[in-house]
């Protein structure tokens, strides 16, 4: 993907997977790959971070005899979501304006817009 993650983007992704169900730290990289070329040491210091703010839970669990580590969100964890939620899409209304408003009519000069290299006789 072009358009990296940022810090708050990521961890409004990871506590939206979360969200969803109990995840495990190699099941949430694998589903951020979808959107980023993440690396996998990038996941844990904001699940650590969310743990450290009181928005996820750890606990073991035994997978193939061994511990697996999931992460729970907890109440904290979900006003935290919806905050990040409400600023997304504030953000993305706020580019998309910009964007289409690049499309359209005369500019300050009362001149048409012309694609780069147009003629402006």
């Amino acid at each position: 993907m072009t358009y990296p993650l940022n810090p708050v983007l990521m961890e409004l992704l990871v506590l939206a997977m979360i969200c969803r169900e109990d995840s495990y730290g190699y099941q949430i990289s694998q589903q951020l790959k979808h959107v980023s070329n993440l690396k996998d040491s990038t996941l844990y210091p904001v699940l650590r971070r969310l743990s450290e703010n009181g928005y996820v839970e750890i606990y073991d669990q035994q997978f193939q005899g061994r511990n697996r580590k999931y992460y729970r969100i907890t109440e904290a964890g979900r006003q935290q979501k919806l905050y990040l939620e409400q600023e997304w899409s504030a953000y993305t209304r706020a580019v998309a304006e910009i964007l289409d408003s690049s499309h359209a009519g005369p500019d300050r000069n009362g001149q048409e817009d012309m694609p780069e290299g147009g003629n402006h006789e």
